[in-house]
């Protein structure tokens, strides 16, 4: 008679194999039982055909161990996928299995500033080729280009001379004054109750969630410009980047900021540990510049007047359109952008593109973040950057006196269009002159002549922020404007001569005083009011 079957591992299995007594020991009730007895069952088969199955058990050994190697493997998780099964499913190749959100930020209004809004336009039609959902990306854009009397093409935005429309689609979740810093920084708490008009959407994240926020416009060291007052500071934006870190509502965030001295936001400030991942079209203290704009090659059609887009911005997303970006690292983009964008290592125009915080995030590939154009699966990554290279850049601060330059030429001599194009150009001259000589002055009143240049224009270390008191900085802004009359877009160029003040220890009556000896009124023109507000 037959034993008892008692359940044996693996070791027991293979000694008995190797010692030849082919026992198989397998409890009734186990699946592998009945498996085994396809090919031999004692209970039925004559010895002399036992004999004649022996032949077939090295082959039920071979096949007896796979199923148990098998049975003995737990089955995944339904959430666990291959790596296909996750391309399939859109999730990442990088491990991903969270859901990507992006802000997309135009910081300007006006149509002399028509490439901001076409760069955050080309930037959502990149992510919707990415595969990206609507309800995934929210839109800060003040649209007032597309619908322009002065647009030559109705209802289209270009960002490069031969490129097609990239306005369409474009939701519109913020516009007008919606596009402001308080609504900015709910949406990127994912605070729905903060947010005042627009479509209400926010960053609704999760701790396994990728967030990619792009954000064009001009700046000034440590601030970026909004088409609203109070400006964006440094200090601000980076706290509330952390307080989204402590949240726990995203796994990693990418930033991407155009804008001049835009280092000057992270420089300092920006921590190491808290999983963002930064890069800026220009240093601490330098420009950055507009691009395809009028005069220079490549031109925009000569029906435009002004820029079509920012040398950075055009650069990382002008490679994104042709790239593979399921196997295109952000280092791989950050190295080809700083290399475009510093006009070939010659810096005889352009920036130089910086990076901040978690750097260790940079070997990961931009699909993660932004998806990929299935279109370019095939496409191979190259080191050498095939984009083609400019002629020359425009300085993003003198971009608008392009536009203004342009249309005062254009206009028929002695028509009332080009006396008002001419007001328009001496007006934005004059509040030029004005910001310029009423800083200069002061400084000179606070630290001598002697000192006073010297001290506003002390650049710091890298690795420092821009101020010691932010608090104070913003002050300062506050006493200037209150005195002198508005900073507007180009004044945010002073903001280290004020940072520098604090720095120095002056306080902010002390300031009061001195722009009041410096400015004896507030210019009339459109750029110096403070009826809508103060910068900071």
């Amino acid at each position: 008679g037959r034993q008892k079957a008692q359940p044996i591992g693996h070791a027991q299995l293979t000694e008995s194999l190797v010692g030849g007594t082919y026992a198989f020991p397998l409890p009734a009730h186990d699946k592998r039982r009945s498996f085994f007895r396809l090919f031999w069952n004692p209970d039925t088969e004559a010895p002399s055909m036992a004999m004649a199955s022996n032949r077939l058990l090295p082959l039920a050994l071979l096949l007896l161990l796979l199923a148990m190697a098998h049975a003995d493997t737990p089955r995944l998780e339904p959430t666990v996928r291959l790596p296909s099964q996750r391309m399939a499913a859109g999730q990442g190749d990088d491990g991903s299995v969270g859901t990507r959100w992006a802000v997309l930020v135009a910081g300007s209004n006006g149509y002399q500033n028509y490439r901001h809004q076409a760069d955050i336009c080309h930037a959502y039609q990149i992510l919707k080729k990415g595969g990206l959902k609507d309800e995934n990306i929210i839109v800060f854009m003040y649209d007032d280009i597309a619908h322009n009397l002065e647009n030559p093409r109705p209802g289209v935005i270009i960002n490069h001379p031969q490129g097609g429309d990239v306005y369409s689609g474009v939701p519109m979740d913020y516009t007008g004054k919606e596009v402001n810093v308080k609504n900015l920084f709910a949406v990127l708490l994912g605070n729905k109750t903060a947010v005042s008009g627009g479509s209400g959407k926010v960053l609704d994240s999760g701790p396994n969630d990728h967030i990619f926020v792009f954000y064009s416009d001009h700046g000034g060291p440590g601030v970026i410009g909004m088409p609203t007052y109070p400006y964006v500071y440094g200090d601000d934006l980076v706290d509330v980047l952390k307080k989204k870190h402590a949240a726990g509502t995203y796994k990693s965030l990418v930033f991407y900021l155009e804008a001049c001295e835009a280092g000057s936001v992270f420089e300092g400030l920006l921590p190491n540990d808290i999983g963002v991942y930064a890069t800026t079209a220009s240093n601490a203290e330098e420009s950055s510049w507009g691009t395809y704009c009028p005069g220079e090659y490549p031109s925009p059609p000569s029906e435009y007047d002004t820029c079509l887009g920012d040398l950075y911005s055009i650069s990382w997303m002008e490679d994104s359109d042709v790239h593979n970006l399921r196997t295109e690292s952000l280092k791989q983009q950050y190295d080809l952008v700083k290399k475009r964008t510093a006009a070939q290592d010659s810096y005889s125009y352009g920036s130089h593109v910086m990076q901040y915080g978690s750097l260790d995030l940079n070997d990961q590939h931009l699909f993660l973040y932004i998806g990929s154009n299935p279109a370019n699966d095939n496409t191979t990554f190259v080191e050498d950057n095939s984009l083609p290279s400019f002629s020359r850049a425009v300085n993003q601060r003198d971009a608008d006196l392009v536009y203004f330059w342009r249309k005062y030429q254009k206009l028929a001599e002695s028509s009332t269009e080009k006396n008002d194009a001419r007001k328009q150009l001496l007006e934005m001259m004059g509040h030029r002159s004005h910001i310029d000589n009423s800083v200069e002055l002061i400084g000179n009143l606070l630290f001598g002549f002697a000192d006073g240049p010297m001290v506003l224009k002390t650049v710091r270390p890298a690795g420092e922020p821009l101020a010691d008191d932010w608090s104070c900085l913003k002050s300062m802004v506050r006493a200037f404007e209150s005195q002198c009359g508005s900073l507007a877009q180009y004044g945010m160029k002073h903001m280290r001569s004020f940072a520098n003040i604090c720095n120095a220890g002056i306080l902010p009556e002390a300031m009061v005083k001195m722009a009041a000896q410096a400015c004896t009124s507030i210019p009339t023109n459109p750029w110096s009011a403070t009826h809508n507000g103060f910068s900071a």
